[in-house]
């Protein structure tokens, strides 16, 4: 995801699933298609560009591995806490399958949970 009318989508309509490494926020997709990745990676996080970089190439590379086990949805990455050795790319890799799983199991109880613009007629 490149624009940010996707990027406010996602953070608008999107479910919240925090790990211990990863905060992922996640809608469906407009259009069917694959996964895609929206990174979000401030100065709050490091004041290092440095850091904020490699922490952008471990994300992606951990989406890379997962994208085929991914449900078809828009997901937006934010690093929790400040930097840490164990940003890694295995450890984002697990975390980011498991956040994905959790992440489809809420948008389906909140889709439930939410009541249809019929019904209010």
């Amino acid at each position: 995801m490149r624009s940010s009318r996707d990027f406010s989508r996602v953070y608008r309509t999107g479910v919240r699933v925090r790990g211990s490494l990863i905060l992922l926020v996640a809608a469906p997709r407009l259009n069917p298609g694959p996964t895609r990745l929206g990174l979000s990676i401030g100065r709050k996080f490091s004041k290092k560009a440095v850091v904020r970089n490699r922490v952008r190439r471990i994300f992606r590379e951990a989406f890379r591995l997962a994208r085929p086990d991914l449900p078809p949805m828009d997901l937006v990455l934010i690093p929790v806490g400040p930097p840490r050795t164990d940003f890694q790319t295995p450890a984002c890799h697990a975390e980011l399958l498991q956040l994905a799983d959790n992440a489809m199991r809420k948008w389906e109880r909140h889709k439930k949970r939410q009541p249809r613009s019929q019904d209010k007629k």
